[in-house]
């Protein structure tokens, strides 16, 4: 029975982490903005690094899109929670992967969102009476 609990709870936390693909870090650079034309109109792609803090500090590079891009908030400097999605496309037998931000908001600004109803963990297990006698009443 323990084991079952612990499953549920590490299937809860896979759960969450793919509803919530959120990271929160310092923006460290500001590249080169990109604009183009394409068959539905004019398109503007902004890119920046951002750096997640840790023992060993990560730099990810997120590509914004169109309106999304709000520049007062991207200030070299500026702490941001930033909510994305992963995209990966073959091109002549090459993989390429984007990250594409679709919220971001100043770290600071302390929004929320409804993937905010989520605990951060799991609660902790706590042990379950062995019931080998035959007494557990479970089907399975």
């Amino acid at each position: 029975m323990f084991w079952r609990i612990r499953n549920f709870h590490q299937s809860l936390n896979q759960i969450k982490n793919i509803r919530k693909m959120e990271i929160k870090g310092k923006l460290i650079q500001l590249l080169q903005p990109q604009t183009g034309e394409g068959k539905n109109g004019p398109w503007k792609k902004q890119e920046i690094i951002v750096e997640i803090p840790g023992q060993y500090p990560k730099n990810i590079c997120i590509a914004i899109w169109g309106d999304k891009i709000n520049e007062s908030q991207l200030q070299v400097g500026n702490m941001l929670t930033v909510q994305f999605d992963i995209e990966s496309r073959e091109f002549n037998g090459r993989w390429y992967t984007d990250v594409k931000a679709w919220k971001i908001e100043s770290a600071a600004s302390g929004g929320t969102s409804s993937s905010d109803n989520f605990p951060e963990s799991a609660p902790p297990v706590t042990e379950v009476p062995d019931s080998s006698d035959g007494s557990d009443d479970l089907p399975f």
